[in-house]
């Protein structure tokens, strides 16, 4: 019997060998397939998601549209989700099965963000502020440092960075200011969609925001901002289609407050009609934190992710969205559509092409130096010179004896607060500030300008007076040739400012300016401030947020190894009373009567001459702008400019487009601008292509927009208020009609 037995299972490993043996080559085939043909990478986004998306069960779904945040909060009693990066803001986990990578978010704006509540602090690089960036008028510099901070994302672990932010500078009380791009469509899209792509390259999702007509901070949790459907298309929600033109982030994020009524992560006019159907944008909408505020009506609306919980008052997209489920009051179909749209997007970004490998907490010195030089060159280009008697400025050798006043110039530049601030590797250079905890801590990088300025001077005599005392400042100015003001308004968000300057700087700068005639005044701010002493003084920069290389790069423009190249993306009003709202930011409605007449149009519309004008900045040479041409062709328009250096140093010049028609409501509209750098004496012709939907206005009946016939003023110059060189061009409805987005008639 055991021998039988023996036999047959001899017998039995002989079938296995000969019939392994006789199918192998099938086998090998088989196995030759993909076992993830959705990691195929020849095949468009849309195919790879049909892929997966079947082989995924409910729960991995839900997965996917449920985030939470990814540092302990005590006040709610929540902790960080395991595989999350500590500190940081946000996080989903992945799904290994099916090669899903988790999404590690981070706040972002100007760099690598770290919560404040965070144990540990990620030492990381800070560009300047986005309205620093937009002050550049370059893409070029928002795609590069797009480009640094999007590397470092990276490199930290991250690959959602919650960066883009697009909002207009409707108040400029507003806090978070100087997180956007300033007051005109056209300049503050095509600036934020360049920095939008530069992060991107790095296979990082980028993350457009505050969606939509979210402008002040006061009440900014229940706020409704009341306004014009046509008004919306063609001011802030235009500057919104033009950034997602121009940088194709993977995902929209919506804002606190409500729109017309609607909150906007609950707007099916934002998220569905606009967005999706006019825009044709394929991929996510995530919540900001604690923007959520149901389930049903929400996805409905076309809200994909719950973002941050326990931020919001239950997990919507969490538990409650399984309950949806289970009673019908959202369809799997429903389901379906959000997942694919957030796949969509980490397939589009190369998400699952090149995972995340490592997260460190410190980067290498190298990469660091590399990233404060880039940052450094940002903020030198979007440094604005708004006055210069008698050529005050550049320092010179014969400025022996100068006395810096204020700012903590001595030890840092000022940031702005709130999420988006980035700790710095050598930590706060004056830590001492209250408040220390959110929206704070008040934070000084440690890049001092008197440090630069002994450097790049050192045969000049250069001492620090704190400013805390006028008299004593006034008193050190006037023995010197010359006295530099550092004047500071910190911002941040959750809180809206007075437009003037805190502290009582105001009176110290009139009293170092009576005693010196011979002041500069250096501003750091998030946006417009008033400068009621500004006949006083005799040069004037508005320095912004300048980030991580920011005292290096003031020193470098005052002492002129850097010939000042910035325009001012907002417009500086003289007093309150001149803006669509002179009060101070309330809570409740928000009724924008201004419409489309953001800014310098507002300004123009009522014959209002502001302090200093959009597109306003002084250099240290002298440029011209001239011989203006315009052709048209088929809906296409293209305009040449020729711009010349008429002095004795090499700068950039900045030449500026702006096009008027009889019968608009906008005076006049911005529609392209070209900078370049020219040595002295050197001409330079630059052509520029212009958007159509710059000579449209929107047609509410008609949902598109409409180019009507008939001849339109075309103006050049260097800024809203400074125009040489006017030529008319005629345009054709019909030439648009086959536009995408245009009426057809």
């Amino acid at each position: 019997m055991k021998s039988s037995l023996a036999a047959l299972a001899i017998a039995t490993a002989t079938l296995v060998v000969t019939v392994g043996a006789s199918t192998a080559p099938a086998a090998r085939a088989k196995r030759a397939v993909p076992a993830r043909p959705w990691m195929k990478t020849s095949l468009t986004p849309e195919a790879r998601v049909a892929l997966l998306l079947p082989r995924m069960t409910r729960d991995e779904k839900l997965t996917l549209v449920f985030g939470q945040f990814a540092t302990d909060f005590p006040p709610k009693q929540f902790r960080a989700p395991a595989g999350s990066r500590l500190g940081s803001a946000g996080y989903l986990p992945g799904i290994p099965r099916l090669g899903i990578p988790a999404q590690w978010q981070t706040d972002a704006g100007i760099g690598v963000a770290t919560q404040g509540g965070a144990a540990q602090k990620r030492g990381r690089t800070a560009l300047p502020s986005n309205l620093a960036i937009a002050a550049t008028w370059n893409p070029a510099i928002g795609y590069q440092g797009g480009a640094m901070i999007g590397a470092e994302a990276r490199a930290s672990g991250f690959n959602v960075m919650l960066a883009g932010g697009v909002n207009l500078t409707r108040d400029p009380r507003n806090g978070r200011n100087f997180e956007y791009g300033g007051e005109d469509p056209w300049l503050a899209g095509t600036m934020v969609g360049a920095q939008m792509a530069g992060i991107q390259s790095n296979h990082v999702i980028s993350t457009v925001k505050h969606y939509a007509m979210n402008d002040q901070e006061t009440d900014r949790n229940a706020g409704n901002s009341v306004i014009d459907p046509k008004a919306a298309k063609m001011s802030d929600l235009l500057a919104f289609e033009i950034a997602i033109g121009k940088g194709d982030p993977g995902s929209v994020m919506c804002a606190y407050n409500h729109v017309n009524g609607p909150w906007a992560c609950e707007s099916p006019w934002l998220l569905t009609d606009v967005l999706r159907r006019d825009w044709g944008f394929k991929g996510y909408v995530m919540s900001d934190w604690g923007a959520t505020h149901s389930t049903a009506p929400a996805i409905a609306a076309g809200l994909d992710q719950q973002s941050g919980y326990p931020f919001d008052e239950q997990p919507y997209f969490g538990e409650n969205l399984k309950k949806a489920l289970a009673d019908g009051s959202v369809t799997p179909g429903q389901l379906d559509t959000m997942v694919s749209r957030i796949l969509y997007a980490m397939f589009r970004h190369g998400l699952f092409d090149h995972p995340i490998q490592a997260a460190p907490m410190d980067l290498s010195p190298a990469m660091l130096a590399t990233d404060k030089a880039i940052s450094q060159a940002a903020a030198e280009e979007g440094i604005v010179l708004l006055k210069n008697e008698r050529r005050l400025l550049p320092l010179v050798a014969s400025a022996q004896k100068i006395v810096v006043i204020g700012g903590y110039a001595d030890k840092g530049v000022l940031a702005g607060g709130g999420s988006s601030l980035v700790y710095p590797v050598e930590g706060n250079a004056v830590p001492d500030l209250e408040p220390k905890i959110w929206p704070g801590p008040i934070m000084y990088y440690p890049s001092a300008p008197v440090t630069e300025l002994r450097r790049l001077l050192p045969g000049a005599s250069i001492t620090f007076v704190d400013g805390t005392d006028a008299a004593q400042a006034a008193a050190a100015a006037r023995g010197a040739d010359v006295a530099i003001v550092f004047a500071n308004r910190w911002e941040g968000e959750s809180f809206d400012v007075p437009l003037g300057l805190p502290d009582n700087q105001d009176a110290l700068i009139r009293a170092v300016a009576d005693a010196n005639s011979k002041t500069v005044v250096v501003l750091q701010s998030g946006g417009p401030v008033l400068t009621p002493w500004a006949g006083k003084v005799g040069a004037l920069l508005a320095a912004w947020f300048p980030g991580s290389g920011g005292g290096a790069a003031i020193a470098r423009v005052l002492t002129g190894q850097v010939n000042p190249s910035g325009r001012l993306p907002v417009s500086f009003p003289r007093s309150a009373n001149q803006l669509p709202r002179p009060e101070a930011p309330a809570k409740g409605d928000v009724i924008y009567r201004e419409g489309e007449l953001v800014g310098y149009k507002w300004y123009q519309s009522r014959r209002e001459t502001p302090a200093f004008p959009f597109g306003f900045g002084l250099s240290y040479t002298n440029f011209g702008y001239a011989n203006l041409q315009a052709v048209e062709n088929r809906g296409a328009v293209r305009v040449s400019f020729t711009a010349t250096n008429g002095g004795a140093v090499a700068g950039k010049a900045v030449g500026q487009v702006y096009a008027s028609r009889q019968g608009w409501q906008s005076p006049m509209r911005l529609v392209g601008y070209a900078k370049a750098a020219l040595d002295p004496g050197q001409s330079r012709t630059m052509t520029v292509d212009l958007d159509p939907r710059l000579f449209a206005d929107w047609d509410e009946r008609g949902n598109c927009w409409h180019v009507a016939s008939g001849s339109y003023r075309l103006m050049l110059g260097a800024s809203s208020e400074q125009l040489t060189d006017r030529v008319s061009v005629e345009l054709r409805e019909g030439d648009f009609g086959g536009i995408r987005g245009f009426c057809r008639r």
